[in-house]
């Protein structure tokens, strides 16, 4: 989550008194946390490169609220644009050294409210309704958790994948292959 969105989650997720704000940067996941073995980590490293390479940056934007009450005390804020792009990075991330399943179907969010009162998951749910945050997503990353139980980002992984053809083909668009998004990194 770049700045100065990033700083303004986190600040709000610290307000309404959720003990995992100084410790969970905010983030939308793309594989929850997984346990890797010291020797796998090379090849888990190189499949994320993998991922990356197949993707390219996209717009995401994030607005107002949600819940997943009363299955879970979670609040967060909305994904509204890119939706499409987590998706497919999640699913692509999920194979290989990563296969795994799912609890609960997919859904990006940011988290800004977890297991704390129903008055805090209120006032989460209010404050932050009018949020609204538009960038361009060049990268994801990943984390480890500390012995400190902070998680910290280790590694970038740069989308560095061509335009989409498929796509630009339902809407009609002329896509010249090899093509990049124009200033991604």
């Amino acid at each position: 989550m770049p700045q100065p969105y990033s700083a303004t989650l986190q600040a709000a997720r610290g307000r309404v008194g959720d003990p995992a704000a100084p410790s969970i940067p905010p983030h939308i996941t793309l594989l929850g946390p997984t346990a890797v073995e010291p020797g796998d980590l090379a090849a888990v490293e190189r499949h994320l490169e993998e991922v990356a390479s197949h993707h390219r940056p996209f717009v995401l934007r994030l607005r107002g609220t949600g819940t997943f009450r009363p299955v879970s005390p979670v609040v967060f804020v909305q994904v509204v644009e890119g939706i499409a792009g987590c998706e497919a990075l999640e699913r692509h991330i999920r194979t290989g050294p990563l296969e795994q399943g799912l609890r609960f179907n997919y859904h990006p969010h940011v988290t800004v409210a977890h297991e704390v009162s129903e008055a805090a998951l209120d006032l989460a749910f209010v404050e932050l309704s009018r949020f609204d945050a538009t960038f361009v997503v060049h990268a994801f990353h990943s984390y480890e958790y500390g012995d400190d139980e902070v998680w910290r980002p280790v590694r970038d992984f740069p989308l560095t994948g061509a335009a989409d053809v498929a796509a630009a083909r339902l809407h009609g668009s002329r896509v010249v292959p090899g093509a990049g998004v124009p200033g991604s990194s």
